[in-house]
């Protein structure tokens, strides 16, 4: 079946980035122009896919604000001749079909995937971290819904990474044709069952909300993990890996954050030469 749906989960408590993440989603902080989950939005429209689930944690989130359409802001704009910038704006309301879903407790993302669950129907869909950005040539998105088509079984995006940093990720082990053997939950480097993390991208089927709903929350905080849903999937069904081309931002980190912001800025066509002037001349 095709994916038509993308469930992007931004409803977590951005603590990572207080004090700011107060009071702006975390996920709603500027690159350039473009707050990063914008980036998100683009990623699935240009993977083919024209509804979006967007998983928030209040009904004034300003994630909500900025992709809904306000008829007074564009008042305002033509009676001050920024047609241009009404136009841009409007592009953005109207890029896909939006639904907001509100998490009312932190109660993990495995509990915030079950919210979406009467949108989703018996159809699979994407699900996407709100703070997992890539520059790419090809959408992570579209990268895992190819492997999709020819498998029509779940499918993880997977990055290499140092296994020191493994106990900061879920982690998983590939057999043959990449189909997935385990997945492990943040473990110590030594335990680790390989270098492949797992990124915040997916292809999930509908039987997934099963084993999620028999899953037990975490003992220490209560939180449902996603994770814990995939693993019981795997005891019954496949569930591929595929290690995702292009440079893999977590904006959810501020040093993370800061390098994504110099890399984007430094392959725009308005600003990339200056910064790279700007950069050059620094006295270090």
């Amino acid at each position: 079946m095709k994916v038509k749906r993308a469930v992007i989960l931004a409803a977590g408590l951005g603590t990572r980035f207080f004090p700011i993440a107060k009071s702006v989603d975390k996920e709603m902080l500027p690159i350039i122009d473009k707050p990063c989950i914008q980036y998100l939005v683009e990623e699935a429209v240009q993977s083919g896919i024209k509804e979006i689930i967007f998983i928030i944690n209040s009904p004034d989130s300003l994630i909500k604000k900025y992709f809904t359409g306000s008829k007074r802001l564009h008042q305002v704009l033509l009676k001050k001749n920024k047609k241009d910038i009404s136009l841009q704006i409007k592009k953005i309301e109207k890029i896909a079909k939006f639904i907001f879903v509100i998490q009312k407790k932190p109660l993990g993302d495995g509990h915030a995937i079950l919210c979406a669950k009467q949108y989703i129907k018996h159809e699979p869909f994407a699900a996407l971290f709100g703070d997992d950005l890539y520059h790419y040539k090809i959408p992570p998105l579209k990268q895992l819904l190819q492997k999709f088509n020819k498998t029509g079984s779940p499918v993880i995006a997977l990055k290499k990474i140092d296994k020191k940093d493994s106990n900061k990720y879920g982690m998983a082990k590939l057999g043959q044709n990449n189909m997935v053997q385990q997945l492990v939950e943040k473990p110590a480097p030594k335990k680790a069952p390989s270098d492949l993390a797992i990124t915040g991208k997916y292809i999930i089927t509908p039987e997934l909300f099963n084993d999620l709903q028999n899953s037990k929350p975490e003992k220490k905080d209560k939180e449902l993990r996603l994770i814990d849903g995939l693993k019981t999937f795997l005891k019954h069904s496949e569930i591929y890996g595929m290690e995702i081309k292009g440079q893999r931002f977590d904006t959810g980190d501020k040093l993370e954050y800061i390098k994504a912001v110099i890399n984007f800025g430094l392959k725009s066509r308005q600003f990339g030469k200056e910064i790279k002037k700007y950069i050059a001349a620094l006295d270090f």
